[in-house]
């Protein structure tokens, strides 16, 4: 299991202990996390790498995943797209669906925790237990909240409202709920299989099962196959920059036990590149993370093309391996790639193809952007630092409401 004191060498001893000494007045609290999935998706990663270390500090954390049908998991996937601004029908037997399948979910409540912590909107239904349970109860956003649909945000926030507070991850998310508000982006794990140092012999073992190429240089989009993350338009802005840079695109990605919709856009993708050579779309399992680690510091360039984003943690995962980005200045992806400083931000096909023929021309740019982007994630998006700013939380919380 993962041990706090295994971060020393990447945020020193004294950050350590001093994480330790905030965590002290919290030993033995009980935290219940509940989200949608076990595996896929950011918020699985991050409770898995987060929950041992609340435990290694003292604190009695668990974490429960949501049991759903197919059918509840496509209306949830309808409520995503919905909280991001698209265009999708909402009606009253989703609503109902969504309530009957909450309610199959309330024995997963643990009447003992002290905090209950719903991962986005999926399981925010389960806070209809919230005035028979003694706990703290917090929602967690993990996305984009700032278009969601009018009718669906008026269904959600009548669970959301009996949560005692909110979190997200940037301030322009913040939802009026008249409840207490936490600002907390979210973090890699730098000792993860996704993000560890990996050495040329592992990296060429892992090319060659993919088989990957090395005769070009990479362009590469690691993402989950979703319209929201626009992989026609990074094909399409591929086939811009391979008229001035010979390249090769790679787009990596796969599924969500919540996402039902992901097949359905690898058919879109596929059908896009219409067998073009130059371009590799490889599917991914949701465990792939020594793979994903290996085709993001094999890139010459990475790219995140997307549409709208919660936050952008596979652009926090390339940053943290030092390489050069250009991703679309969107939700949580604005506080990391700083134009020109971290990264290079751009939108629009034209723009994006651009961006990325500056980085292949230009190693040096792109070599001292990798470097700033690295130390920018060091700083702040890591699950050390992460982990202090979920004690600090909780503290506050315990405070506030004694």
């Amino acid at each position: 299991m993962v041990k706090l004191d295994d971060y020393e060498r990447i945020i020193g001893r004294e950050r350590v202990e001093a994480i330790r000494e905030l965590a002290a007045p919290l030993e033995g609290v009980a935290v219940q996390h509940i989200n949608s999935a076990a595996v896929g998706g950011g918020v699985a990663e991050i409770l898995k790498r987060l929950v041992p270390l609340m435990e290694d500090v003292g604190l009695v954390p668990r974490w429960d995943v949501l049991r759903g049908t197919n059918e509840f998991f496509s209306i949830t996937k309808t409520f995503h797209n919905a909280f991001h601004g698209q265009p999708v029908e909402i009606n009253e037997w989703m609503f109902e669906t969504y309530r009957e399948v909450s309610r199959q979910n309330f024995d997963l409540l643990d009447a003992a925790a002290d905090f209950v912590i719903l991962h986005d909107q999926q399981p925010l239904g389960l806070a209809e237990l919230r005035p028979d349970h003694s706990g703290h109860w917090v929602w967690y956003c993990h996305i984009d909240p700032v278009d969601v649909d009018r009718r669906l945000w008026e269904f959600l926030k009548n669970y959301a409202t009996r949560c005692d507070g909110a979190i997200y991850h940037l301030y322009e998310y913040v939802k009026e709920l008249g409840k207490r508000v936490y600002v907390m982006p979210p973090a890699i794990d730098p000792l993860s299989e996704k993000n560890r140092e990996v050495d040329e012999e592992e990296r060429r073992t892992v090319l060659e099962r993919l088989e990957v190429p090395g005769d070009l240089p990479l362009v590469v989009q690691v993402s989950r196959f979703d319209r929201l993350k626009d992989p026609m338009g990074v094909i399409r802005s591929f086939r811009m920059v391979r008229e001035q840079v010979p390249c090769r695109l790679v787009l990596a990605g796969g599924g969500a036990g919540d996402d039902p919709e992901g097949s359905q856009v690898l058919e879109e993708v596929r059908q896009e590149a219409d067998g073009d050579p130059g371009i590799m779309i490889l599917e991914l399992s949701p465990t792939a993370d020594l793979e994903i680690n290996v085709l993001q510091r094999t890139a010459a360039v990475v790219v995140q093309k997307s549409v709208r984003e919660g936050f952008g943690l596979t652009v926090t995962e390339a940053m943290w391996k030092g390489r050069p980005l250009v991703a679309a200045p969107v939700g949580g992806i604005r506080i990391q790639v700083l134009h020109e400083e971290t990264g290079l931000a751009a939108s629009g096909d034209e723009a994006v193809a651009g961006a990325v023929v500056r980085m292949l021309r230009n190693p040096e740019l792109a070599a001292s952007m990798g470097r700033a982007g690295r130390e920018m994630v060091r700083r702040n998006f890591i699950i050390p630092v992460y982990l202090e700013r979920w004690i600090g939380m909780l503290a506050a919380e315990r405070r506030l409401t004694c």
